[in-house]
């Protein structure tokens, strides 16, 4: 038996979408290679304007003389069934817990301990600086007057007898910018170290001083290459090793500091303590 028609069911509408398709990605990834040509080989361009005509002949087709298009069928929206109210026991969900979200880091470490970690750090780093001045150049003011020359250029082009030599204004200049990047980077370690996993020393006295070298190498060698020759790269990787080291262990052994998200509802919106102001207010 044929199944009866339902001739009060109302009609099922049908719209007509344009069919998908790639040519335009086709026509922007041309375009793209075109002006990619500029910069690089003229054969990109020409590969660039090839594939574009090729996309907007495709485009075009699909287009005209008659659109493609695919079409939908919009079946009738069932009407829901009645909702029927809850009232769940509403529990408190701990940091981590519960898929409750966590903003990391839970707790940071205070500016305070980055700052120690800086001159610590320094200090670690200075010392293996003038060790590898007296060992191996002979002076102690070898690698302060290396490292003024980064505010003095005209120092980066001097003699080795000249590096070797004192100066007092590199010798001033040399420790304020030593001092200065000591500490900024201890602020950075004081905020980049507790978002990181776990064995901060590996992170901070191993990874960082690496990119931190590979960073100054790249740059110095393109802004003053001159400079960038006399460095003994070897010694400078241990020094930044030996810096990290001393940073990140002062700046893990600090006392963290919890985040605002541990605290409660109430502390974060500031009501214990407007709750606390009236009270003392009504006590007097």
């Amino acid at each position: 038996m044929m199944p009866a028609h339902d001739e009060h069911a109302p009609p099922s509408e049908q719209i007509d979408l344009p069919a998908p398709t790639a040519w335009p990605m086709v026509v922007a990834l041309g375009i793209t290679l075109a002006f990619a040509g500029l910069v690089t080989h003229a054969a990109v361009s020409v590969v660039g304007i090839v594939l574009a005509l090729i996309g907007a002949v495709g485009w075009w087709r699909e287009v005209l003389p008659e659109e493609q298009v695919e079409r939908i069928v919009m079946r009738p929206m069932e009407r829901p069934s009645a909702v029927v109210p809850s009232k769940p026991a509403v529990e408190r969900a701990s940091i981590g817990e519960g898929a409750h979200r966590t903003r990391v880091p839970v707790e940071v470490q205070p500016y305070s301990a980055g700052i120690r970690g800086g001159i610590v750090g320094g200090i670690a780093m200075a010392v293996l600086a003038l060790a590898y001045g007296l060992i191996v150049q002979r002076s102690l003011w070898y690698p302060i007057n290396l490292l003024s020359a980064v505010a003095l250029p005209a120092l980066a082009q001097a003699s080795l007898a000249e590096l070797r030599a004192f100066s007092l204004l590199a010798l001033v200049i040399g420790t304020i910018v030593h001092g200065l990047i000591s500490v900024l980077v201890g602020l950075l370690y004081a905020v980049i170290l507790p978002m990181l996993p776990r064995r901060h020393m590996f992170w901070g006295g191993v990874i960082a001083p690496l990119l931190w070298t590979g960073l100054v190498w790249a740059l110095l060698g393109i802004v003053d290459p001159t400079l960038a020759a006399r460095v003994d790269w070897p010694w400078f990787v241990v020094s930044q090793i030996a810096f990290g080291l001393a940073a990140g262990f002062v700046v893990a052994r600090a006392h963290p500091l919890a985040t605002m998200q541990t605290w409660p509802l109430a502390a974060r919106a500031g009501v214990e303590a407007s709750r606390a102001r009236s009270e003392q207010e009504r006590d007097r």
